[in-house]
């Protein structure tokens, strides 16, 4: 199973990106999916996932700000972040639990998401 994301970059203070991190390989079935971000000097940190049945859970930094969705067809989970600030630059990471057919937690392979002020 490989997790491909996609999606970061740089943009001004205000704006709004898109990130998108599809699941491959054998896969049976996938419970939660979910984005995590990594500032310079700092430690991981959740922002947002969402369950097989759609359930989400927000960073209270990001509430309210972000939107996290998944196409269960796709096997894709993706992270729509408005209003962005400075300290969003991270880089932000896919996380899913797959059975393949064991259940495991994978990573993707970071995507850079970089706000100027």
């Amino acid at each position: 199973v490989q997790l491909q994301a996609s999606g970061g970059g740089l943009v001004q203070a205000g704006g709004s990106l898109r990130l998108s991190c599809a699941a491959s390989g054998v896969i049976f079935s996938i419970y939660e999916m979910g984005w995590y971000r990594q500032a310079l000097g700092k430690q991981r940190e959740l922002v947002a996932t969402v369950t097989g049945g759609d359930i989400r859970n927000y960073a209270d930094s990001v509430r309210g700000r972000s939107t996290v969705s998944r196409d269960n067809a796709k096997n894709t989970v993706y992270l729509q972040m408005n209003s962005l600030k400075p300290e969003d630059t991270a880089v932000y990471y896919c996380n899913a639990y797959i059975r393949s057919p064991f259940a495991y937690t994978y990573w993707g392979q970071g995507t850079q998401v970089t706000v100027s002020s």
